[in-house]
């Protein structure tokens, strides 16, 4: 049974699983403060906080998520927040509306609740620093008055929150203030007591046997395997609705991050994109990691779109896909039987959206070897916009040079081929080459005979092989800079 608490209110929703959280809080519950804007996961009118119950310190973690792009069923279990629920009982301002408002951050009023929402949510979790207020608002849009006032309302947020910045205090003295109301303190007791009351009615169901989290899955052929919704809900809304849907995100035996005794590192297949980019255990192997990961859409995106969803989704542009191509990631694949096989992800794609993939298996598990001591990784992507858009050219490298020689290089595209590519002509060229500009310049005379461009809306075939020679250039010229300059590139 789906239940999840919405705002200060238990709820149990009889709707289909696959239909969205966004027209559940307007047409059932008639909260409209939640707006009804693009429906793609772009403009954060429909901004929510989906909190949810952390095991090991008994507290609530609250993220930032596109309503529109919520599977309902991806509720189940969670706190969910609209803009109604962070009123005062007084019927007076937040100090976080009260921001907006004093510092002009609001005209037609369409975007603010999105804003309200995002700032909020900040407050509960983010750091106390103007870059982290700022990043918090990243999935927001507002086509009235600018940012400059939404910035210096965030500004005005985080000189007060530095008063209080110690974690273990922060969530009662921002009850104290008024930035959410009392119920939050409530929270994590309800959301333990929904887990236990449904894991009971689990037992009860089964006998009193519990599921078994390794178990194989078995997908009827009409099922859709349903994970942070991103792309789904957005290519195919009204297939969701009518059939029936697995929800996958937020399982935790495929929520993980993990060092193996072999040294590679695991991921489970509904890790998030911002799991990885909050990942100690990631950031001590690339120490550029959030820098990488920023240019993968926007922070409510990122809290929902999982690394299985973005493989699978087959874009010839997919972020993760390229960064995890140059590192030879390999995949694990579950049929509805329990049998498993190792697949490369650069033998995953067979053409344009075509997979080499069994109908009745599922992508469970991730693993590749991190950087070592004396490698380096980077991770390049243009588009139209340098934060929130899809790519045109995108991609990464991995690359070992000592004593002057490229002795190894793994490098990996994206825009310019029917499918992500590795680019395996060029990268085995490339070893053993010494690291000078005649071997890049030759190295781009390669990589160009491997891709094959088309001209569409994110720029000609001409343009994108010019990106692509870029963005080859940069990852060198990033690492290597002593050794390189661009002048001599060019």
């Amino acid at each position: 049974m789906l239940q999840f608490y919405l705002n200060d209110q238990l709820v149990r929703p009889t709707h289909r699983a696959g239909s969205t959280l966004l027209d559940y809080i307007r047409y059932q519950q008639h909260l409209t403060g939640t707006k009804i804007g693009c429906r793609e996961g772009d403009c954060g009118a429909c901004t929510v906080l989906v909190g949810e119950l952390q095991p090991a310190s008994g507290a609530v973690r609250y993220q930032t998520m596109t309503s529109c792009l919520t599977p309902l069923g991806n509720a189940h279990g969670r706190h969910i927040v609209t803009v109604e629920g962070l009123g005062r009982p007084d019927g007076g301002l937040t100090p976080v509306q009260q921001a907006i408002v004093a510092e002009g951050g609001t005209q037609c009023g369409f975007c603010t609740p999105g804003f309200v929402v995002s700032l909020t949510g900040h407050c509960l979790g983010g750091a106390a620093t103007a870059e982290a207020a700022r990043a918090s608002i990243d999935g927001n849009i507002c086509r009235c008055t600018g940012y400059k006032s939404l910035e210096r309302a965030a500004d005005q947020l985080t000189a007060q929150l530095l008063t209080r910045d110690a974690a273990p205090e922060r969530l009662a003295w921002l009850m104290e203030q008024g930035y959410v109301p009392a119920y939050f303190r409530q929270m994590p007791g309800r959301l333990a007591e929904l887990r236990r009351a449904t894991l009971a009615d689990v037992a009860a169901r089964t006998g009193g046997q519990l599921p078994d989290p390794n178990a194989p899955a078995v997908t009827p052929p009409l099922t859709y395997l349903l994970g942070g919704g991103t792309d789904l809900l957005v290519q195919r809304a009204d297939d969701v609705l009518a059939a029936e849907v697995q929800l996958l995100y937020g399982h935790q035996e495929r929520c993980f991050i993990r060092a193996e005794a072999d040294g590679r590192i695991s991921l489970g297949a509904a890790t998030t994109v911002e799991d990885l980019r909050s990942s100690e255990l990631l950031l001590s192997r690339f120490p550029r990691l959030r820098r990488h990961l920023k240019l993968v859409s926007s922070t409510p995106i990122r809290n929902m779109a999982t690394v299985a969803g973005n493989f699978v989704n087959a874009s010839p542009i997919g972020d993760l896909t390229i960064f995890f191509l140059a590192l030879d990631a390999r995949l694990t694949l579950q049929n509805a039987a329990g049998q498993t096989r190792q697949l490369p992800l650069r033998e995953l794609y067979r053409g344009y959206k075509q997979l080499n993939r069994q109908p009745d298996e599922q992508l469970v598990e991730i693993s590749f070897q991190p950087p070592a001591e004396g490698e380096v990784f980077n991770f390049e992507k243009v588009s139209k916009r340098t934060h929130l858009d899809i790519a045109s050219v995108n991609s990464a490298a991995r690359l070992r040079v000592a004593e002057g020689i490229i002795r190894e290089a793994h490098l990996s595209a994206g825009g310019v081929g029917s499918t992500p590519l590795y680019l395996r002509r060029t990268s085995e060229w490339l070893a053993g080459q010494p690291l000078s500009a005649d071997t890049l310049r030759e190295a781009n005379a390669l990589a160009q005979q491997e891709i094959s461009p088309i001209s569409d809306a994110r720029g000609t075939e001409q343009y994108k092989r010019l990106l692509l020679r870029q963005l080859l250039y940069a990852h060198f010229l990033e690492h290597f800079p002593q050794q390189l300059t661009l002048q001599a590139l060019l």
